[in-house]
């Protein structure tokens, strides 16, 4: 484990990275011996910066690697988890500078905006589905600030799950469609890019919820009524193109787009 130092001292590399749209080398090189817990509280760091010093409003949570896919892409065996921001937040009128990102991917996600907060220890899908307002078609901006995505687990938790932005639908009461069975499309124009179903978020996207509240309660974050949680892409990650649109459909949810410039 690394000592606070260090922690230090990655939270602000990782920010300087960031800063510059200039990656660094993989945290696992860098600071030798750090491990996951290392990797929570590095993030953590980095999200009280932004609360305290820039003035952030945490609006959420994600789920990342939940599907095999997604893991298989990225070489590691787990998921892992990241805060979302309110400056986060995209429209699917403003089209998102590229340019402003260091490796900008976009995934394919169902999201869930809370109605009520969740319970932390035990945790249950049932209690997901119970205090979720509406579910969401959704896409998550992704972005590594460790160089051409060469990243273990330990490097993306601290990168706050490699978030970066996200723009969601409408959405629909989670009572009114089977979640596993949702298919899942993302294309630009007339190309089919990515396409998934539901169940390859933990088999079951309020599952990978659930897992979050019990996995953050860990570490004295709850997951309050209002926040959205992205529960893990249904898909693999697209790069982005600068000057296209990507848009994500979902049966019985309906379509999202997030365009680039």
């Amino acid at each position: 484990m690394l000592n606070d130092r260090r922690r230090r001292e990655a939270a602000e590399a990782l920010r300087g990275a960031e800063a510059r749209r200039a990656p660094i080398r993989p945290l696992t090189e860098l600071f030798e011996g750090i491990g996951t817990q290392d990797a929570y509280e590095i993030q953590l760091l980095n999200i009280r910066h932004r609360v305290q010093a820039e003035g952030a409003r945490i609006t959420g949570h994600k789920v990342g690697l939940s599907s095999p896919v997604m893991q298989a892409m990225m070489g590691v065996d787990e998921p892992d988890y990241g805060h979302l921001l309110d400056a986060m937040e995209l429209r699917e009128d403003t089209p998102v500078p590229a340019h402003a990102y260091c490796a900008p991917r976009v995934e394919v996600e169902i999201g869930f905006v809370l109605g009520a907060d969740l319970p932390g220890e035990g945790c249950t899908a049932a209690d997901v589905l119970a205090a979720t307002e509406r579910v969401v078609p959704a896409i998550e901006l992704i972005d590594s600030r460790i160089a051409d995505w060469r990243i273990s687990i330990a490097d993306t938790i601290a990168d706050n799950a490699s978030s970066a932005g996200y723009v969601i639908g409408e959405g629909i009461d989670p009572r009114q469609v089977d979640l596993k069975a949702v298919e899942a499309t993302l294309t630009s124009g007339p190309d089919l890019l990515a396409s998934g179903r539901g169940d390859a978020v933990l088999g079951d996207p309020a599952e990978s919820v659930a897992w979050l509240a019990r996995t953050v309660a860990r570490f004295g974050v709850p997951l309050r009524k209002g926040h959205l949680i992205l529960p893990g892409s249904c898909t693999r990650a697209v790069d982005v193109t600068a000057g296209r649109t990507y848009t994500a459909e979902f049966t019985g949810l309906g379509p999202v787009s997030l365009s680039f410039c």
